[in-house]
């Protein structure tokens, strides 16, 4: 019973991480006039308060001091900051103007590029199922292509450099909220001091504009530590399987806010090239949910046979007496 509602209570928390950043191109055309790189720098300060705050609460200090003394792991976390700075401020660039359809797109292909990078860097060996739906994928992007007139080069830096940060963070083994804190940290005092010379140049919206839009700004922290924080309470009560499945609710919620709110134009190629992504897509999560179900099969069977096998140095069972010929 408790298991069932830990599992429920992780759904929720799922559903409201993925939820959130899926209608946040719905928050980011509110901070106009400001520019993308003023937000992302906001983003990062703010970010880095509300995560403090938090370990403050929580009295969650110790990893610190263990992050300085490996000059490897700081290397990686610079990387990561770095990474996840240029898709923070491209995706912002992106709604902002106009271009919310391609952003979801990058999401989308997320999933196939984290896999190409898998069997690229880390040798991974891949399933049909998953060099079809690469394939698949690779067919999408020339089809859309072929339909822009150009490469979706937003759609590729967002999945590639959101890729390249899950890589990075693999390696690093990091908690969500610590690894936000140090990347946040190392960004910190670049985006203060861009701020401080927007300021210094009269450019700096922040307090220009109003309280209203001040405040706006300084809730872009929010906006990016309660989606984390969610999804690291789901990443701990639901397997991983679900998690899998609940991340393509936002590049949905992005698909359909560019289309139905933000009224962005659809042609026969560009549906045809998301249509290729999403069957793709398909392919990966029909593989992927075969797989674990094949591997809880194989587990409940490992434990049920280790459950018949008696332990070692145990009296085997009696044999059954002979039978007297008749």
């Amino acid at each position: 019973m408790k298991a069932q509602t830990e599992q429920r209570t992780g759904l929720l928390y799922g559903f409201g991480a993925y939820g959130m950043w899926g209608l946040v191109p719905l928050f980011w055309p509110l901070l106009k006039p400001s520019g993308a790189v003023e937000i992302l720098a906001h983003r990062m300060v703010w970010s880095l308060a509300v995560v403090g705050i938090a370990l403050l609460a929580l009295r969650r200090w110790s990893w610190m001091g263990e992050l300085l003394r490996q000059p490897r792991k700081l290397a990686l976390t610079a990387l990561a900051a770095t990474v996840i700075s240029v898709n923070w401020g491209l995706y912002i660039w992106s709604v902002n103007n106009g271009q919310v359809v391609e952003a979801s797109l990058g999401y989308f292909i997320n999933p196939l590029v984290t896999i190409a990078i898998g069997v690229l860097v880390l040798k991974e060996r891949l399933r049909r199922a998953q060099w079809a739906a690469v394939g698949i994928g690779f067919a999408a992007v020339v089809v859309l292509a072929v339909g822009y007139g150009r490469p979706p080069w937003i759609s590729l830096v967002l999945a590639f450099s959101f890729a390249t940060y899950g890589l990075i963070k693999k390696k690093l083994d990091m908690g969500g909220l610590e690894s936000l804190t140090a990347e946040t940290a190392l960004l910190f005092l670049p985006a203060l001091g861009y701020l401080l010379w927007l300021g210094a140049r009269g450019q700096s919206t922040f307090t220009s504009e109003g309280l209203g839009h001040s405040s706006l700004l300084a809730t872009t922290g929010l906006v990016t530590a309660i989606p984390l924080v969610c999804f690291g309470a789901a990443a701990i009560r639901v397997p991983l399987s679900t998690l899998g499945l609940l991340q393509y609710l936002a590049p949905v919620f992005q698909f359909a806010i560019g289309i139905l709110y933000f009224h962005e134009a659809m042609p026969p190629e560009r549906w045809a090239g998301f249509s290729l992504v999403w069957a793709a897509l398909a392919i990966l999560t029909w593989d992927a949910l075969r797989t674990s179900r094949r591997s809880r099969a194989r587990l409940a069977a490992a434990s049920a046979a280790a459950a018949l096998t008696p332990p070692t140095g145990a009296p085997a069972a009696p044999a059954a007496p002979a039978r007297e010929p008749a």
